[in-house]
């Protein structure tokens, strides 16, 4: 079966995003963003929301295209053929690979884990995440911890007083202090 991942870089303090929504903070150093690729190899469909949709067009512009060196070029390469399913109460229609979802989260999930392929169920997005985390629908959480403490913002787990107890798969520390924490859900 198909496991489902999510995978954020996230601050010392727990926030994806800081007060004002913000992700300046979370710009990786090459090392970072190549194992970004790598990691992305393993997915076999992105589920997220339409704020992140929206955000990860920016790889599908053929005018920012043209300015990707290398690494980007090779990133880009992979998502933009990734097939996507995002999940919007305003969107009408989606772009690429992607697809609207049509059914709820639990629903999406539950099809994608019964088809066959390989590859990871990812989800991306705050909102999106945080009620993948509160159904139990989360497998395992990558997560990049970057050296940084912004005070407040958009937490990288819902707070719904809810435990969940984690075994550590890996961890690496990368020279600009970034540091990758890869954790499995108990079950």
């Amino acid at each position: 079966m198909r496991k489902v991942t999510y995978s954020m870089g996230m601050t010392l303090d727990g926030f994806i995003t800081d007060p004002a929504g913000s992700i300046d903070w979370s710009v990786p150093d090459d090392e970072v963003f190549r194992h970004s690729i790598e990691e992305i190899r393993s997915v076999g469909v992105h589920l997220m929301g339409r704020k992140l949709y929206e955000t990860m067009r920016y790889w599908e512009d053929p005018d920012n295209a043209a300015s990707f060196d290398a690494s980007e070029q090779e990133w880009a390469g992979l998502w933009n053929p990734l097939p996507k399913v995002v999940f919007s109460r305003t969107l009408t229609e989606v772009e690429g690979a992607a697809r609207l979802a049509s059914g709820t989260l639990a629903e999406e999930i539950e099809a994608l884990r019964a088809e066959p392929g390989d590859g990871d169920i990812a989800i991306g997005g705050a909102t999106l995440a945080a009620e993948a985390h509160s159904l139990g629908l989360v497998d395992e959480y990558l997560i990049r911890v970057f050296p940084v403490v912004v005070g407040g913002g958009t937490p990288f787990f819902p707070r719904d007083e809810q435990q969940v107890d984690l075994e550590l798969i890996d961890t690496r520390t990368f020279p600009s202090g970034i540091v990758f924490v890869h954790y499995r859900t108990k079950r």
